[in-house]
């Protein structure tokens, strides 16, 4: 395969992959993505010998709704359908089209810097509970937000993994002739 299906596709942007599947000849098969999410999007490639390139411009892709779409990648002939990929992908949010302000952190980066603040301003603090007139406040325990923190970054460290790696762990499906 020339290429693969990105992780992600930056709404506002011309989009445009280029698969090898020399398996699948022309005229007879063409190659359909399939995009289901919060919208549905369907792209037919265009064909260049055994290259397929599926793309839409930087209009096109404007109007993507962001979110995460589950696809499949399937080959058409007049008789048959076949399905020779699938995955997940998130479309990311347009930025062009934001006004005001915009935290673009993922969920994980962002309670990670919560509770690390939390952390920070119990470091100062030595009750984990008190009472005051009919009212108490009990504090997570620091061991609780500790492992909590462990969970986040971890779960931080393999968004950043994934941006820099691909597929980290992605199965390939390989045929020998």
């Amino acid at each position: 395969m020339a290429g693969s299906i990105p992780n992600e596709i930056a709404a506002g942007i011309t989009f445009s992959v280029s698969l090898s599947y020399p398996e699948y000849s022309a005229p007879e098969w063409g190659l359909t993505l399939i995009l289901r999410g919060p919208q549905a999007i369907t792209l037919d490639a265009a064909r260049n010998g055994d290259e397929f390139t599926f793309s839409a411009t930087a209009d096109a892709t404007a109007a993507w709704a962001p979110g995460t779409y589950w696809w499949q990648l399937r080959a058409v002939d007049t008789f048959e359908t076949r399905l020779l990929e699938d995955g997940q992908v998130k479309v990311l949010q347009d930025l062009s089209a934001v006004e005001g302000p915009f935290d673009g952190r993922s969920h994980a980066v962002k309670v990670l810097e919560a509770v690390e603040a939390v952390i920070e301003g119990r470091a100062t603090l030595d009750q984990q509970s008190y009472s005051i007139n009919n009212r108490s406040l009990t504090r997570t325990p620091i061991a609780d937000l500790i492992k909590l923190r462990a969970q986040y970054r971890a779960q931080v460290q393999a968004e950043k993994a994934g941006k820099k790696g691909g597929r980290l762990g992605r199965v390939m499906r390989v045929r020998f002739s």
